[in-house]
C-alpha cells in the first residue's frame, strides 16, 4: 500500500497541544467575557443552503464561499456568522424575547488566498444586539465595554477601541457634493490606514475621478487632529444626516465613560469607515496599541435591517466580530502568550511501582475528586522514560507509589518544576498539590505590560 504523505492544507490552522490549550484559554475568556454582559450562546449550523448565505449578496461573496451539492441540493459553508444569525432570528421571530443578545464562536470558511495571518478555515467570535423595530442608542455605547472586557479579561492591557459615525460620513459627503459616489469613497476611506493618504489621494483621483479640492476637503475631514468635535463642529447645520451623526458620536462617547471603559483606551477616529454598504451608525475597529501594524483586530457596527432578506420585520442591531483565529496568531507570532500559563493536559502524573494497580487507581479517584487533573501511567516502561513522559506533558507534579508507599499508608510527591520530592500522606499532599494548581491556573493567556 502506497503511502499518502499527510499535510494540512494551506489557510488552514492545526496546532500543537499547548498551543491548543492557550488557544482554548482565549476562546473561554471571550464566552466568560460575553457572558457577563448577558449574551446567550448560540451555535447555528456550519452548512446551509446556499440561498440563505447569498441572500444578501452575490459578487465578492460568490466567489469567496465554499459551495457543495448533495443530490439536488445547493449547500454551502458559511463565510460569516451574521448570514446564519440573520435566518435564526427570523426563524424563530415569535419565540424570541428583543432586544436580542448572543454571542457565537464558531468556525467560518473563505475561499480566499492564504496570506500571512488570513486563513481559508478560521473561528469568528461574534456578539450582537438585536432590537424589533427600533435599538436605544445606549446599545451602540455598551459594546466598547463589552470590547474592553474582553482583551482586559485576556491580559491586553494597551489597546485603543476606535469608533466613528457612518451617518456623519455620509452626511459629510452629502455636504461636499460626493453623495451619489458615497459607497465608492467609504470604500476606499476604509483602506486609509493600510495605504496612506498619498496613495488614498492617487485612488479617489484615479478610480473615481475627484478633484484636487475634493480630495483635499476629504482628508482635511478625516485626518483632523485634535478634537474631533472641532471639525465636526466645522459641518453642522448644513445637513440633517450628518447632524444626527455628529450627535451620536457624542452620546455613545458620553454613555461609554458610563460604562467605565477608560479614556485611554477609547478614540474617535474619523477615519474609521467599515467599507461595507451594511453598517449606519456607529462603526468600531480596536487596535493593539504596540503593535498597529496588524491591523484591527476586531471590528463592526451599527446596522438597520438583519434579517430584511428573510421576514417583513425591521430588526436593527449592532455588533462585534472579533478574527479568534487571527488574533491568536498575532499573539503567537508577537511572542505575547503567557509562558506562565500551565498548558500541560494533567496536573497530576500517577507512576505506580508495582504491578498491583488498585492503589493507584484509588489515589487517582481520591485527586480527582479534589478537581486535579490526573492521569496513570501504566506502560511498563523504565523510570527514566516516564520521567520524560512527565516533562514533554509539561505535569507539575508525578507522583511516586511504590511498595515503601503503599505499606506505610503514604506517598511520595516530585515537584517538576524544582525537582523537590515530598513524602508524606495522600490527603495533606493533595490539598498542597490543589493549591499550587490553582495558583498555576490564575493567570491570563497573554502576558502584555498594562
Amino acid at each position: 500500500m502506497e503511502r499518502v504523505k499527510p499535510r494540512t492544507l494551506s489557510g488552514f490552522m492545526e496546532l500543537l497541544p499547548a498551543a491548543q490549550t492557550y488557544f482554548d484559554a482565549i476562546e473561554q475568556s471571550l464566552r466568560d467575557s460575553f457572558s457577563l454582559y448577558g449574551f446567550t450562546p448560540l451555535d447555528t449550523p456550519l452548512m446551509e443552503a446556499a440561498e440563505i448565505l447569498l441572500a444578501k449578496g452575490g459578487g465578492e461573496t460568490e466567489k469567496q464561499i465554499y459551495s457543495l451539492r448533495k443530490g439536488d441540493n445547493d449547500l454551502a459553508l458559511r463565510y460569516e456568522l451574521t448570514a446564519s444569525l440573520a435566518k435564526y432570528v427570523a426563524l424563530n421571530y415569535d419565540r424570541l424575547a428583543f432586544p436580542f443578545r448572543r454571542y457565537e464562536i464558531g468556525k467560518v470558511f473563505r475561499g480566499e488566498r492564504a496570506q500571512r495571518g488570513r486563513f481559508r478555515e478560521f473561528y469568528q467570535a461574534d456578539i450582537d444586539i438585536i432590537g424589533d423595530g427600533r435599538l436605544d442608542i445606549l446599545n451602540e455605547a455598551e459594546i466598547p465595554s463589552v470590547i474592553y472586557e474582553c482583551f482586559s479579561s485576556l491580559g491586553l492591557g494597551q489597546f485603543t477601541i476606535s469608533f466613528n459615525n457612518r451617518k456623519a460620513l455620509s452626511g459629510f459627503l452629502e455636504i461636499v457634493g460626493l453623495g451619489a459616489a458615497a459607497a465608492d469613497v467609504l470604500r476606499l476611506v476604509d483602506k486609509l490606514p493600510k495605504i496612506g493618504a498619498e496613495k488614498l489621494s492617487a485612488v479617489l483621483s484615479d478610480d473615481i475621478g475627484l478633484s484636487a479640492a475634493q480630495i483635499d476637503e476629504i482628508l482635511g475631514y478625516i485626518t483632523h487632529q485634535g478634537d474631533p468635535f472641532e471639525i465636526l463642529e466645522k459641518y453642522k447645520g448644513r445637513n440633517e444626516m450628518f447632524d444626527l451623526g455628529a450627535y451620536e458620536l457624542a452620546a455613545v462617547k458620553q454613555h461609554i465613560a458610563g460604562f467605565g471603559v477608560p479614556d485611554s483606551n477609547i478614540k474617535i477616529d474619523l477615519t474609521i469607515a467599515r467599507g461595507l454598504d451594511y453598517y449606519t451608525g456607529t462603526v468600531y475597529e480596536t487596535f493593539l496599541s504596540e503593535h498597529p501594524e496588524v491591523g484591527s483586530v476586531c471590528s463592526g457596527g451599527r446596522y438597520d435591517n438583519l434579517a430584511e432578506c428573510f421576514i417583513d420585520r425591521k430588526l436593527p442591531g449592532v455588533g462585534i466580530s472579533i478574527g479568534l483565529t487571527r488574533l491568536f496568531y498575532i499573539l503567537q507570532e508577537q511572542g505575547l502568550l503567557n509562558d506562565a500559563m500551565l498548558t500541560s493536559p494533567v496536573d497530576v502524573l500517577i507512576v505506580p511501582m508495582t504491578d498491583d494497580f488498585s492503589h493507584a487507581t484509588a489515589l487517582a479517584t481520591l485527586m480527582r475528586g479534589s478537581g486535579l487533573r490526573t492521569q496513570i501511567y501504566g506502560e511498563n516502561r523504565k523510570l527514566r522514560t516516564k520521567l520524560t513522559y512527565a516533562d514533554k506533558l509539561g505535569a507539575p507534579f508525578v507522583v511516586f507509589l511504590g511498595e515503601d508507599e503503599i505499606s506505610r499508608g503514604l506517598i511520595t510527591v516530585r515537584d517538576m518544576t524544582d525537582g523537590n520530592q515530598t513524602t508524606s500522606s495522600a490527603g495533606l499532599l493533595t490539598t498542597g498539590m490543589a493549591q499550587k494548581i490553582k495558583t498555576l491556573r490564575s493567570g491570563t493567556p497573554v502576558a502584555v505590560n498594562p
